[in-house]
């Protein structure tokens, strides 16, 4: 399977769109290869990481992102479930599950209630050990329409956990335990 294939059904090649997805895919799928290589002992299936990590978004041309060149209905927190639903279609099922859970560092059902956000009622966490690896990774890198953005250190993701209660914070801290040192 060719990520970059299943890409180019829903955007249009040399589109800014496109070309946000990708560079945006690489990043995550490098920073998270390298984390999964430091745990080789937990047999992380490293093909997968690679898929799964250039389509973890490929729902964001769904939203009204203008600044990614997306102009789709919904806003953009619903990327990862719009994604999941692509990918089943394209029967994905694991990868789907990328899709769904990497949003936000993962949200639960808790989260949607209480912060009243336009998604299913269900817990989207990443479980797996590559879907953490995938979300871990993704918190390194911004989507941005200028193209060049360089990585975030570990104390700016943290700060901007933050807002979103000790449990995030706490969730990224473990992960940067397992897969940094």
């Amino acid at each position: 399977m060719n990520p970059i294939d299943i890409i180019a059904e829903f955007y249009e090649p040399g589109s800014k769109a496109y070309h946000i997805l990708i560079q945006h895919g690489q990043q995550v799928a490098d920073k998270a290869m390298a984390a999964a290589k430091r745990i080789l002992h937990l047999k992380p299936d490293l093909d997968f990481i690679k898929e799964a990590a250039m389509l973890h978004d490929i729902g964001i041309f769904m939203t009204n992102t203008p600044e990614l060149g997306c102009t789709g209905e919904y806003p953009y927190v619903c990327h990862g479930y719009l994604g999941r639903k692509l990918l089943e279609k394209r029967q994905l099922p694991a990868h789907a599950l990328v899709c769904e859970r990497h949003v936000g560092g993962g949200i639960t059902s808790q989260d949607i209630r209480r912060n009243n956000l336009p998604l299913p009622q269900r817990d989207m966490m990443p479980i797996s050990i590559e879907e953490q690896a995938i979300c871990f990774a993704d918190k390194f890198f911004s989507k941005n329409g200028n193209m060049d953005v360089p990585e975030k250190s570990v104390e700016e993701i943290l700060n901007a956990l933050r807002p979103y209660g000790p449990e995030k914070v706490a969730c990224f801290q473990s992960w940067v335990r397992l897969f940094e040192e």
